[in-house]
């Protein structure tokens, strides 16, 4: 069976193209995952995929739902299917629109892929999952709602939709749903505590982070080659790579670099992707006339991020101590330790509980610029050590957060309610 071009409401076009396959004996059930994520804009859609890819190893056949602005976007494992609805971006428009396709189009999808689990995140599309609630109790499907944050830019509509989202969409997951899954065990509690969810109901998976993609031994040569294409041949190169806004240490740490510059101007930070602060963060750096200390480069695609994480001498994540930081596990965080990168990091307990005393975290006490510069200055200080201390974070990494690892660790899940009866 073929679908294609399916026109929607208001003109819109559903061009997505899809067949019935014959089941593989050798394979285990099909999983559907239906995201707000729009795949060529979005920086964090590595978890997604990452976890899918995981799961892909462990035998599934996982399909992605999701969206696209401009560009398709490819999985690595072509066992790994992904359906990217073509939507132009725009924040609040995008979601309300993807929810009244997948609206019509789910039930469709399902009684075509016939899935045994299907799983969605905590916004606006989960309304379109009304018209699936009957569906999956007549075909046996278990329906989990991942959770990897809480609202964290909550300002204006666009912060009063995302709350408003993720407050329904644990209160309909809590009713209708089989199970929910979530990023660390802090956040487990918080949220058991605040919906009054059992926690013998709520699973657990974190971030993690690929080992191949994130292998230093492959870029000594292109590191080199980077860092003259950048004009940064002999810098001391400070790294941040992911979302520009407000509340994660950013401004802060420009601050930081009119400290730095006054003791060492061959220190640069570099900031490496985008995000809504990306205007106030260049008029900051024009304000403290660190035009050549801070660069601004956009953001690359992820098969290119680890060259810049190889190219650069540290890695920071300054996130300030707020209650939706400290049950976070950073992604980024991984990845500079996949690499054997040492990371300035700030003392929450998100950090602790990833490097703990391991040589390979330089620990800021308080996310403000005196401190992080302090950090700065002390990895300055202690460069030619840098190397030899990186090494232990690609031990943490490959000992708990390769996606294998975590693939399996939400398997054991998946199985646990499939017997299960009663909702979460």
């Amino acid at each position: 069976m073929e679908f294609k071009n399916w026109s929607l409401i208001g003109g819109l076009k559903l061009i997505v193209i899809f067949k019935t396959v014959k089941p593989n004996n050798g394979q285990k059930k099909k999983l559907l995952w239906v995201s707000v994520l729009i795949l060529d804009v979005h920086l964090h859609k590595e978890s997604k995929l990452g976890i899918l890819g995981g799961l892909v190893k462990r035998g599934y056949a996982p399909t992605l739902i999701a969206m696209r602005s401009h560009l398709l976007v490819k999985p690595e494992n072509p066992k790994l299917r992904i359906l990217s609805i073509p939507l132009r971006y725009f924040p609040v428009i995008s979601p309300i629109m993807f929810t009244i396709a997948m609206f019509l189009f789910l039930p469709i999808y399902i009684l075509v892929s016939k899935p045994a689990y299907i799983i969605t995140d905590p916004n606006v599309s989960i309304f379109s999952f009304a018209s699936v609630l009957l569906l999956s109790k007549l075909r046996r499907i278990k329906l989990v709602l991942d959770i990897r944050s809480p609202p964290v830019e909550i300002s204006g509509f666009r912060g009063f939709l995302q709350t408003f989202s993720f407050i329904n969409s644990i209160l309909i997951a809590k009713k209708f749903f089989d199970g929910i899954t979530i990023l660390t065990s802090s956040m487990k509690k918080e949220v058991c505590e605040r919906f009054g969810l059992s926690p013998e109901t709520v699973g657990i998976w974190s971030s993690g982070v690929s080992l191949t993609k994130f292998n230093p031994e492959i870029f000594n040569l292109e590191k080199a080659n980077l860092r003259k294409k950048l004009g940064l041949s002999g810098k001391f190169v400070v790294l941040y790579h992911g979302v520009f806004s407000s509340n994660r240490g950013l401004i802060e740490t420009i601050e930081a670099m009119s400290i730095v510059k006054k003791t060492n101007c061959n220190v640069i930070f570099l900031l490496l992707g985008t995000g809504p602060s990306k205007k106030k963060l260049k008029d900051l750096i024009q304000k403290r006339k660190l035009q050549e200390n801070v660069i601004i480069h956009d953001p690359v695609e992820l098969l290119e991020v680890p060259k810049y994480i190889a190219m650069c001498d540290v890695g920071i994540v300054p996130l300030p101590n707020h209650p939706y930081w400290r049950s976070q596990s950073p992604l980024k965080l991984l990845e500079y330790l996949a690499m054997k990168k040492v990371v300035l990091l700030t003392s929450i307990t998100a950090h602790q509980l990833v490097v703990r005393n391991e040589l390979c975290g330089i620990y800021i006490s308080l996310a403000n610029s005196v401190e992080i510069a302090k950090s700065i200055l002390y990895a300055y200080d202690n460069r030619e050590k840098l190397e030899d201390w990186g090494k232990c974070g690609r031990k943490l990494v490959e000992e708990e957060y390769t996606w294998e690892k975590l693939a399996s660790t939400f398997e054991r899940y998946l199985f646990s309610i499939d017997n299960n009866v009663s909702k979460t």
